[in-house]
């Protein structure tokens, strides 16, 4: 892995010689999520660890990295409490690694929940090796965000930032989908779960996914209810700025499922996306701060 540089702040993890992901200079600055909150009128932020995560180093660096990361965002939550919480890494696809440090950390004040990649490090998240961690999620009722990574077949998204732009959404589609027709929802129905950038391609593939429960006996061989029955449970960002979008996924699993997200420092906006949808202003200030409450318990 290389870092290419370039003048406008907007840099390049690269790997194998191709570009990976973007990173900016801000993001090196603890300040600066502060200052964007109070330019935008931001009340509260999540902070969390962003795309690679720690999934594709050696099993020792993962834990490292992960002790590390979790120590050094609950330190820095607990210096503004009032306005930031912060979701917490695992050391993952090792699983009793995973654990421990879940136990080690969960209860740390200002903890909300768990960031979790779409795939780890290639491994998807319907892997049964991760059974006993859905389990233990599912008994403490612990929140998970899920947040794309890059996609297994990225080299094929080399220019125009194609794996940030388009592989993403792939990613945590094809890792609902797994998710579902593998029965982890089924067996585990009691964990929170977010799907990050307002579903991405998810919501728009209920039909399709209902079609294969409807006409592929695999595709049923771990649930007992139509993939889309499973919609309506869990959590979706705003992060897909789109208001038409935003609308629809609203309009079908229910604007109570919907968080206002802001995908800092990725994007520069505040609120506008928000603003822009038709609903009424109880509506909106549910989807701003309301079910935001309901969910991590502020």
């Amino acid at each position: 892995m290389t870092v290419e540089r370039r003048p406008a702040g907007v840099h390049f993890l690269k790997r194998n010689g191709s570009n990976w992901l973007p990173f900016w200079d801000r993001m090196f600055d603890p300040d600066d999520l502060l200052r964007d909150m109070d330019a935008k009128q931001i009340d509260r932020r999540i902070l969390s660890l962003s795309t690679p995560s720690v999934y594709e180093f050696s099993p020792e660096v993962r834990i490292a990295l992960c002790r590390a990361e979790n120590d050094r965002i609950i330190a820095r939550i607990a210096a503004d409490p009032d306005r930031l919480s912060a979701v917490i890494t695992l050391p993952l696809p090792d699983v009793e690694a995973a654990l421990a440090e879940l136990e080690r950390v969960r209860t740390a004040p200002g903890v909300v929940g768990l960031s979790l990649g779409s795939n780890l490090d290639g491994v998807p998240l319907s892997d049964i090796r991760l059974e006993p961690l859905w389990a233990r999620l599912n008994e403490l009722r612990f929140p998970v965000v899920e947040h794309p990574m890059v996609p297994t077949f990225a080299g094929a998204m080399d220019e125009f930032a194609l794996g940030v732009r388009v592989g993403f959404l792939y990613d945590t589609s094809l890792a609902m989908a797994r998710l579902i027709y593998a029965g982890v929802f089924e067996r585990y129905p009691d964990f929170p779960f977010v799907v990050a950038h307002t579903g991405a391609a998810f919501v728009d593939l209920l039909e399709r996914l209902d079609n294969g429960y409807r006409n592929y006996a695999d595709c049923r061989a771990h649930i007992t209810q139509l993939p889309s029955s499973f919609a309506k449970r869990f959590w979706y960002d705003t992060c897909s700025f789109y208001p038409p979008f935003i609308e629809m996924v609203g309009g079908i699993v229910g604007w109570d499922r919907i968080l206002f997200g802001t995908d800092y420092p990725f994007v520069d906006l505040g609120a506008e996306h928000v603003a822009g949808l038709n609903i009424d202003d109880a509506t909106r200030a549910a989807v701003l701060g309301g079910n935001a409450q309901k969910l991590w318990a502020f």
